[in-house]
């Protein structure tokens, strides 16, 4: 029997939508709600309290509400602060996103990589530990961004942004001791994928940019081997708060013809 349970994908704002590009390929057949946490946005300049003590229990309230089969946790912040508690909380799959140390660590060959995240996500232990188990042997320059977030969500509004903006935004990285070494920088944020091209042009010289989005729908594709779907509706964004001006026909570019408030 077909089984119309959707897969669930949460953010505080829109950065999850560029994983949602990589999962749509993954697993087609599948019905997706995106949720975007706009009341509590942006998450990665809020303490860690806060945010671990919000998304256990929003998702919690999804959950029931959307009866996912599995919920897509696309947000760095979130995942490195909550992703355990929201494990030990429901008792459905979780796929967190974290920052990608691992693959940037394997593709540099100079050993100086970046990870470019929030601030929120790049002070985590969590990242400590990445970083210990994977770049050992490499010098990791991290640096986080408010403004990058906001950058990537104007974008997504139809904004023009401008290169030096981004290029603002990312300077203490650049300017950071052995930055002209760094060949490979991690974009620990959902939102920052979204800026590939503008983080090029930012950057100027050849840097190559790794990310989860690939590691995570295969792993959603996994996951979901031998399930059957049924898409008794039509796919769905959600936000908790308002809803920016544009961002309806952005969402509907990548597959969402409605969103709604919760």
């Amino acid at each position: 029997m077909s089984d119309p349970r959707p897969i669930l994908f949460f953010d505080s704002g829109v950065g999850g939508l560029s994983i949602v590009a990589r999962a749509r390929v993954a697993v087609p057949q599948a019905r997706f709600v995106y949720v975007a946490d706009s009341a509590g946005f942006p998450y990665g300049i809020k303490d860690e309290a806060e945010i671990a003590g919000r998304v256990p229990a929003l998702l919690g309230r999804l959950a029931e509400r959307y009866s996912p089969r599995l919920i897509v946790i696309a947000c760095n912040t979130a995942s490195t602060i909550a992703l355990a508690a929201v494990r030990g909380a429901l008792d459905i799959p979780i796929v967190g996103t974290v920052p990608a140390i691992k693959p940037a660590a394997a593709h540099s060959r100079t050993r100086t990589i970046g990870v470019l995240g929030t601030a929120a996500t790049v002070r985590q232990a969590y990242v400590d530990d990445l970083a210990k188990r994977f770049a050992a042997d490499c010098h990791v320059i991290r640096h986080g961004s408010a403004d990058l977030v906001t950058l990537a969500e104007a974008k997504l509004r139809g904004e023009a942004v401008a290169v030096e903006s981004v290029k603002a935004a990312i300077a203490p990285m650049l300017d950071a001791p052995g930055a002209d070494a760094m060949d490979t920088v991690a974009l620990a944020c959902t939102h920052f994928p979204l800026l590939a091209e503008e983080l090029a042009q930012a950057f100027g010289r050849p840097v190559t940019f790794v990310d989860g989005g690939s590691g995570i729908a295969r792993r959603i594709a996994h996951l979901t081997t031998g399930e059957s779907f049924a898409r008794t509706a039509p796919d769905l964004a959600v936000f908790t708060g308002t809803i920016g001006d544009g961002l309806d026909q952005a969402l509907a570019t990548y597959g969402f013809p409605s969103c709604i408030r919760l």
